[in-house]
């Protein structure tokens, strides 16, 4: 399954129902606050705190809480639908497909934009590197700081 991010809602409708066929296919079900909350992920690239999210939640849902919020975040990290960013606290949908290999996020340290970085070569560099070293990643996400194209442009 392959995620992009979308503010076009007719692209974000497909991109859930694919979702939703991802779960399925999984024994598993995208329930209506499961993608509600992938579908605000899908609209903001720079990923979301779960704050944020239970915020945009309560205006469609005045009985969301916390817990609702982090158990959909649960499921879709489970599922491979999302990624937690550590560095920030924000959570932000899948950008590839799989969770089986590790990702690279760009987080600015600036503004805190992240970005999913594409880079084959430069995670199997990394990849070797570790084994090298005799370690192993504790999880698929592996964060670097690293300021974005608008604050190196801005000076910031």
């Amino acid at each position: 399954m392959s995620h992009i991010h979308s503010t076009d809602p007719a692209t974000t409708q497909a991109l859930l129902d694919d979702a939703a066929q991802h779960c399925r296919q999984r024994g598993t079900s995208l329930t209506p606050i499961r993608r509600t909350v992938l579908g605000l992920l899908l609209d903001e690239p720079g990923g979301l705190k779960a704050y944020d999210l239970l915020d945009r939640i309560k205006q469609v849902r005045a009985s969301a809480t916390p817990p609702t919020i982090y158990r959909a975040l649960d499921f879709l990290i489970e599922q491979g639908l999302a990624h937690r960013i550590a560095r920030t606290n924000q959570f932000i949908a899948c950008n590839h497909e799989g969770h089986d290999v590790a990702c690279l996020f760009l987080v600015c340290p600036q503004c805190g934009q992240v970005t999913e970085l594409h880079d084959d070569a430069a995670l199997a560099g990394l990849m070797k590197g570790l084994k090298a070293a005799g370690h192993a990643l504790a999880s698929p996400e592996i964060e670097l700081s690293a300021v974005c194209a608008e604050c190196s442009r801005s000076g910031a």
